[in-house]
């Protein structure tokens, strides 16, 4: 079974929503529904995900994952869906032989073999012994995709969430982990928009991995493109009471659910940098929805 046969919305919805914290500014809000591609290989995994799927042509695939991996559950998920082995190696040692959290259990339940390994040889992950020895252990000949599905095959497939966006916007904003999808969204975008990655994870390394995965997918930079890295609020899935009570009034204007660990800080940072007047009158604006809660 191919991935088009599990029949996904493309091109995603692109919804307007009416709120006057940025209508006061002149500035329209819309949202980029890729968290309606697919149930189950939602948003950007969609696009990141297939163009590997195709390239692995059926063999086991082998990917890297933190204990709350929305990328494992959605590789592990494929499997089940399309027919092919998969497994997760899981950073944190510790975690081994304790039950499984709801994200690894749905996991298993796809039908993902799960390898814990401890933290130190997680960040040894992408070292060609480390991985021969992963890859001679746990399955020899599969295909190797890496943590959060970004390389340049995940770049190149996210172009295409780019051209869906050309013409409807000015600024295209995505919140980021692994710098993947805004790698492919500013090379798709047209020559007048421009997108803005914000950052989930702190520690400011993200603007060589995007400029590595272009260099890797295109050869060379694509479109115009910004970080802004004051959104964390602290890290990876920190979650403080400004930025739920935020999401929470965003749900209640709008009746959509937004995803905490990414969705949220996207969306509040589009809203801040509104309120700074970062953003001529008659700007349009697009927040890519990459997920669900």
């Amino acid at each position: 079974m191919t991935p088009e046969a599990l029949a996904p919305r493309l091109p995603s919805p692109l919804e307007e929503v009416t709120d006057e914290r940025f209508a006061r500014h002149g500035v329209r809000l819309l949202l980029k529904r890729d968290d309606l591609i697919h149930p189950a290989l939602v948003g950007n995994k969609w696009r990141k995900l297939v163009p590997n799927l195709r390239a692995a042509a059926g063999r086991p695939v082998l990917t890297f994952g933190g204990a709350y991996s929305n990328h494992l559950r959605a590789t592990a998920a494929a499997g089940r869906l399309l027919g092919f082995p998969t497994i997760g190696v899981v950073r944190g040692d510790e975690l081994a032989g304790r039950p499984l959290n709801d994200s690894l259990a749905r996991c298993a339940a796809d039908g993902m073999r799960l390898h814990f390994v401890d933290r130190a040889t997680y960040r040894r992950k992408s070292d060609p012994e480390v991985l021969a020895g992963l890859l001679g252990l746990l399955a020899p000949g599969a295909y190797v995709v890496p943590e959060g599905g970004s390389n340049s095959l995940a770049a190149q497939g996210c172009t295409e969430l780019g051209a869906e966006l050309r013409g409807p916007t000015d600024v295209a904003a995505v919140a980021c982990g692994t710098g993947g999808t805004l790698a492919g969204l500013a090379a798709g975008l047209g020559p007048a928009q421009r997108a803005i990655g914000v950052p989930v994870l702190k520690g400011g390394f993200l603007a060589g991995e995007v400029d590595a995965l272009q260099r890797a997918a295109f050869g060379g930079p694509r479109g115009t493109w910004t970080l802004d890295d004051r959104f964390h609020f602290g890290g990876y899935a920190r979650v403080p009471p400004e930025l739920e009570a935020f999401a929470r009034d965003f749900e209640d204007r709008h009746g959509v659910g937004v995803e905490r660990v990414y969705v949220a800080k996207v969306l509040f940072a589009l809203h801040a940098l509104t309120q700074e007047g970062s953003f001529t009158p008659g700007t349009t604006l697009t927040a890519v929805i990459t997920g669900r809660p």
